[in-house]
């Protein structure tokens, strides 16, 4: 079935098939209407383009419920003040959004092909968790990434949205889940993938939960490391398998001679997962109660120590600070949060930012000018959480937040803890 989804949605994104979709409601007499219009196809997941039609709907019935089953609401956002699972996906709470917004506007083939985009994002999302169901998932990861390709390229709206399919993997499982049962199974299966693969996965994950806890520990635990780590017991593992993952691939490169981009990458990637707690990953010693990731932790210690100089020294290089974007400076509560206010803020300007959240989880770049919408973008973000703040521990705050100097306090202690 994995295969039979896969071709469904290739037919959808190849070729023009988009635009015929987003041409037709957009002759619609206001973006209102176009959008309810855009909306109904996306409820039922039947779309009809012309004489082509596509219907989507058992696949996306099939395979969410798979998914719920292993404990993913991969399409679907909580909401904390129902305390329950939102009835409608996350790209038609977005496009409610929009209407009351922008409703009355014209209609917008830009705002339009950026939803219909967001939404395929979606899909491919939750195809990323069902890599394993049938043949070789490192062969069907492989797939995903051609499909993600299609959906970015010349054909789509122009917002990019993830730099590989493994980061579909992360934008699918970023999200508050009152059952955590599912992360852990989740993670044996991750590491079947190839040694490719795990690095990419890696490397997002690191990134993404460096920002993710350095927010708790600002926010959520009032700076308490022992209370983050007793309410993190399923984050902490998936960081330490991206740690040692990392550290697998920087001997990886030593070894070959490597040096530039991609070196310097993956010390990023290590800095920024070791940031809100270095000191549970670095000690060269176990713990009293060792952690059921302790094989994993043991062998980036060991591997890490081996290296501390020299990485020390290139950590250095990440060290936030007002001149350029960090990513240490960004603070965030899901990944998929980044993601969403990225497309909702586009959808209000009706102009596509050309930023993946991989751009944002990277102070490497390939100039000044992307240097600077990424910062540009951080800021935007920050804003729109400022506006609409969340109430933590009795205090109302933003869940996405850029801030170089807690950034750099929070690489200072960083490096503290590992020369320790």
């Amino acid at each position: 079935m994995f295969n039979d989804a896969c071709s469904l949605i290739e037919q959808a994104l190849h070729g023009s098939w988009r635009r015929r979709i987003v041409d037709d409601v957009a002759g619609s007499r206001d973006l209102r209407t176009a959008l309810v219009r855009l909306r109904d196809s996306m409820r039922s997941n039947a779309w009809k383009s012309g004489a082509e039609d596509i219907n989507l709907g058992r696949i996306v019935r099939t395979f969410d419920g798979m998914t719920r089953r292993d404990g993913f609401h991969v399409l679907h956002d909580w909401d904390g003040i129902a305390d329950r699972v939102n009835e409608d996906t996350i790209p038609v709470d977005v496009l409610n959004y929009l209407v009351e917004q922008r409703g009355r506007s014209t209609a917008d083939p830009v705002v339009l092909a950026i939803l219909l985009d967001y939404y395929f994002l979606h899909l491919l999302a939750l195809l990323s968790l069902r890599v394993w169901d049938e043949g070789d998932a490192d062969a069907n990861l492989d797939r995903l990434g051609h499909l993600l390709a299609l959906l970015q390229g010349s054909d789509g709206s122009g917002q990019p949205f993830a730099g590989n399919p493994e980061t579909l993997l992360l934008l699918g499982t970023s999200h508050y889940e009152i059952d955590e049962r599912g992360y852990d199974k989740l993670l044996d299966k991750v590491r079947t993938l190839n040694r490719p693969h795990q690095t990419l996965v890696a490397m997002g994950h690191a990134a993404s939960m460096g920002s993710h806890l350095r927010f708790g520990f600002e926010a959520t635990y009032a700076r308490d490391t022992v209370v983050m780590r007793d309410d993190n017991v399923t984050d902490y593992p998936w960081l330490c398998f991206s740690l040692a993952a990392l550290m697998r691939e920087h001997e990886r490169l030593r070894a070959a001679g490597a040096t530039g981009a991609g070196l310097d990458a993956v010390a990023e990637a290590i800095v920024n997962g070791l940031s809100p707690d270095a000191r549970a990953f670095v000690r060269r010693t176990p713990p009293a109660t060792p952690a059921p990731f302790e094989a994993e932790r043991r062998q980036f210690a060991e591997l890490f120590r081996a290296r501390q100089d020299e990485l020390v020294q290139a950590f250095e290089r990440f060290r936030p600070s007002t001149a350029a974007y960090s990513p240490l400076a960004f603070f965030f509560n899901f990944s998929h949060n980044v993601v969403k206010g990225e497309v909702v803020d586009a959808l209000l300007r009706g102009e596509p930012w050309r930023l993946t959240l991989n751009d944002m989880l990277t102070s490497l770049s390939t100039g000044g000018e992307e240097n600077t919408a990424k910062e540009t973008l951080a800021t935007t973000l920050m804003g729109y959480a400022r506006a609409n703040p969340h109430r933590i521990r009795g205090r109302l705050m933003p869940v996405i937040v850029y801030d170089p100097a807690a950034g750099r306090r929070a690489f200072s202690i960083a490096m503290q803890k590992i020369k320790e």
